[in-house]
């Protein structure tokens, strides 16, 4: 690495990192693993200040003078500052959003994950928790308008916060007193804490009414940040609307195929979908064991038909922590980019919640039956978000900022691209005869809503759909269940831009693929993903450039 170059990119990554001690325990970077963020106004003004130095020495260098590798560092570390920067100043999440001051994943983090000793780790949640009160003071003294959603989601997050501490606590088995003594006056003073700004939301409910949606303006410059690869909101809108009638389509015809009928009949998706939940029942009881189940035939499908190389990864399936539910059914939980311990990978998978009715649990499972579960497993797991971060752990390039700057829109691209390649080849969730043909149609639904995603997250924050609108389109169009259409509006409220990266994902990696065959047409899956996978977790865009298409 050029060495003003190397200096320039160790200097901002080390800033980034320090700015948010969260994320850096996440990526691995365990420096700050005592420290919670300060996001007070002075504290924010200060970071952009820095960011913008950071900016000026990277304008500084000589781009032209570069290796190619080298020149795709610079524009991703250009491009993460200026979100960043975008996000602290205009976007403002800590001055409205409830969600973005809870303590639980800064404790959370210490103690899934084996990276060090039980009592190291222990001693930085000690840390943490004894900064608990100076955090939601904090969170108090910043927050001012918001949205009923966020602190509706916000109170129901916090209210695990008492789980996380019991199981935090047994990392003292056998630490010495005076640490286990230590903690327990710190998480009782953390859970003090906690109860009263629970307490503090609940009083400012009735009284929350932001709305979330950015509006034209903030959300097109937040999707130009967010996913790095110069469309507009108004090209992503267009070819997902698109690919959605593409999809439409394929799904009247394998509906056809399942069910021995005519693709114009009425209603002949919906048909289709609903004897598949039928005949593939899932309730909260087997839901973790149907993913443990289709997480080994999958990987026993990838090895057999040679997709990608398998690296070894102990990969764990969970419950989903309470803290982390009401944004999705299921997420992997990989060690981060910048982590040197050896440690698990988890796909967290959340059941329905207690206060559930017997319908409302019974039209999830429908959404959620056997079938899609095994789907789902191929996104999370494999060969979809377990591998993909493996190989980029494993990636021999030691591109800090690569590490550092890995790309969403990249991991859910491939994620989804995944379960395309998966049902193209023939992967079934059992030995019956249509088995494929029935993963096959789940699999268009998926499509279906990862267009739908893109659609439903531009006509949000354009402020041109409403409820009502919105969850017509997913039901009628995705031909998802009302509860999952309900929750999925929810999301697109809560997380701006996350949506969009799913599509614009799936469009990149798989026009990579495509190019790689033709340059390639000898080399087999597992020749072209091994490459694909080479490079890290990069953008499609700055993909193409290290792999010279």
């Amino acid at each position: 690495m050029t060495a003003d170059f190397g200096e320039v990119t160790r200097a901002a990554v080390d800033d980034l990192l320090r700015l948010d001690p969260v994320l850096a325990t996440s990526l691995g970077d365990h420096r700050w693993d005592d420290l919670l963020p300060d996001r007070t106004d002075g504290a924010v003004r200060d970071a952009v200040v820095a960011l913008d130095d950071h900016l000026t020495a990277l304008d500084a260098v000589d781009d032209v003078a570069l290796p190619v590798e080298e020149r795709v560092d610079l524009e991703i570390l250009r491009a993460r500052l200026t979100a960043v920067r975008f996000d602290l100043a205009e976007i403002r999440r800590r001055q409205w959003d409830p969600l973005s001051w809870n303590p639980s994943t800064a404790v959370h983090l210490l103690v899934a994950r084996e990276f060090a000793s039980p009592e190291d780790r222990l001693r930085s949640v000690v840390a943490r928790l004894r900064d608990v009160p100076r955090f939601l003071s904090d969170a108090r003294a910043t927050l001012r308008e918001m949205s009923r959603l966020h602190v509706e989601t916000a109170l129901g997050q916090l209210s695990g916060f008492g789980a996380l501490l019991t199981t935090a606590k047994a990392l003292g088995d056998g630490a010495p007193v005076a640490l286990r003594t230590s903690f327990a006056a710190a998480a009782e003073a953390a859970q003090g804490e906690v109860d009263r700004h629970v307490a503090w939301l609940a009083e400012r409910l009735p009284e929350s009414r932001w709305d979330p949606r950015l509006g034209v303006r903030l959300y097109s410059a937040a999707l130009w940040h967010n996913l790095d690869e110069e469309l507009t909101p108004v090209e992503v809108l267009e070819q997902a609307e698109r690919r959605l009638d593409e999809v439409g389509e394929l799904m009247r015809e394998e509906s056809a195929r399942f069910l021995g009928g005519s693709p114009r009949e009425p209603d002949i998706v919906r048909r289709a979908l609903a004897r598949i939940a039928a005949e593939a029942p899932v309730d909260d009881s087997s839901v973790l064991s149907v993913v443990r189940e289709a997480l080994a035939r999958a990987t026993r499908f990838v090895s057999v038909e040679d997709l990608v190389s398998l690296p070894d990864v102990d990969t764990r399936v969970i419950e989903m922590p309470e803290f982390h539910r009401g944004v999705a059914v299921a997420y992997c939980d990989a060690p981060g980019p910048l982590e040197t311990a050896d440690v698990a990978t988890f796909v967290a998978v959340s059941p329905t919640p207690a206060g559930w009715d017997a319908e409302r649990v019974a039209s999830f499972y429908r959404e959620y039956n056997t079938v899609l579960l095994h789907d789902l497993t191929v996104h999370e797991a494999m060969p979809g978000h377990v591998l993909q971060l493996a190989h980029a752990r494993g990636a021999t390039h030691r591109s800090l900022v690569r590490r550092f700057g890995s790309s969403g829109v990249f991991a859910e691209g491939w994620a989804v691209y995944a379960e395309e390649i998966m049902a193209e080849r023939g992967y079934a969730p059992d030995d019956g005869s249509n088995s494929a043909l029935r993963l096959r149609l789940q699999q268009l639904k998926m499509q279906a809503r990862m267009a739908l995603n893109a659609i439903l997250d531009a006509r949000v924050h354009g402020g041109d759909i409403d409820e009502t609108e919105a969850l017509a389109l997913l039901t009628r169009r995705g031909f998802q269940e009302e509860g999952e259409a309900v929750g999925k509006w929810r999301r697109a409220l809560l997380t701006a831009t996350q949506l969009p990266t799913y599509f614009v994902g799936w469009r990149g990696v798989t026009g990579i693929a495509a190019d790689l065959r033709v340059l390639h047409p000898d080399w087999g899956d597992r020749e072209i993903h091994d490459l694909m996978l080479s490079q890290g977790t990069v953008g499609p865009r700055h993909l193409r450039a290290l792999l010279g298409l």
